[in-house]
């Protein structure tokens, strides 16, 4: 079958086909097929060590993996970085900034895909096109103050916005996160999730997350696929999927029943 066939025009961006991955001899992920329709924000969850992460990464291209993963069509596995770059953009849990990279020279990077020899200059037409780009993220994010800083400097929640400002300037079609919130309180993780569900809105993009938060799956995403033990439990919008039928059994608990526990200790 040619695989390509699945893909119906303008309706799916992704299309994941018998994704498996091994690490070893161990088998991680084991032939999952869905599809992220375009324009979507679909979060992925499930328990730790479901494979959550390990989806995202060979969806970016990330890592070794047998099976197919269509990008508006085209197989992601035979793109160029540049033309990729043009596709997807990633933000990944961790963030390593080996030197003193300024917040401003970070976010030029998003830059690679469009630009010449220097991410940090003008020097063309198709460049004077990033700098509306980077100057659309920078105010999209609330960087200004921050452009001349170095990253080094950064409180974990400047630099993830750094990160993400980085990835508006880039301005792919699709947008991946893995844990986008990770390790930041409740302000910061409000900020960021509000600037990804803008930035989709605004520009027609796809986004694709792994999220821990059930509260935030269900608050920004349109779709929902559950992973438990390496494999597909349910896809399909958040309304169908966040149910107490299919999450209990996943997490081995009364889901809603944990929630409205939560939120009931701050009613007063």
């Amino acid at each position: 079958m040619d695989i390509l066939l699945i893909q119906k025009e303008g309706q799916l961006m992704i299309s994941v086909r018998d994704l498996t991955v091994k690490y070893g001899d161990a088998v991680i992920i084991e032939n999952i097929t869905f599809d992220v329709p375009t324009g979507s924000w679909t979060m992925i969850v499930g328990p730790n060590g479901a494979g959550k992460s390990t989806i995202v990464k060979a969806m970016a291209q990330s890592i070794p993996y047998t099976g197919a993963v269509l990008i508006d069509g085209e197989d992601a596995s035979k793109m160029n970085s540049r033309a990729l770059a043009r596709k997807v953009g990633v933000l990944s849990q961790g963030h390593y900034v080996g030197y003193g990279f300024t917040a401003e020279e970070v976010i030029r990077l998003g830059g690679y895909s469009r630009r010449g020899r220097s991410f940090f200059k003008k020097q063309n037409e198709e460049n004077e096109s990033f700098e509306d780009l980077f100057e659309q993220a920078v105010e999209k994010t609330g960087m200004a103050p921050y452009l001349k800083q170095s990253v080094l400097k950064l409180s974990g929640g400047e630099l993830q916005r750094t990160f993400l400002a980085q990835l508006f300037a880039q301005d792919p079609e699709i947008l991946i996160l893995d844990e986008p919130t990770n390790h930041l309180d409740i302000i910061y993780q409000k900020q960021i999730m509000e600037m990804v569900d803008n930035w989709r809105k605004e520009r027609g993009r796809t986004v694709v997350s792994v999220v821990h938060d059930l509260s935030l799956a269900k608050m920004f995403g349109t779709d929902v696929l559950v992973t438990s033990h390496g494999s597909l439990v349910k896809t399909g919008p958040v309304s169908e999927v966040l149910t107490s039928d299919i999450l209990d059994p996943v997490y081995g608990m009364d889901v809603a029943a944990w929630i409205r526990s939560m939120a009931g200790m701050w009613e007063n």
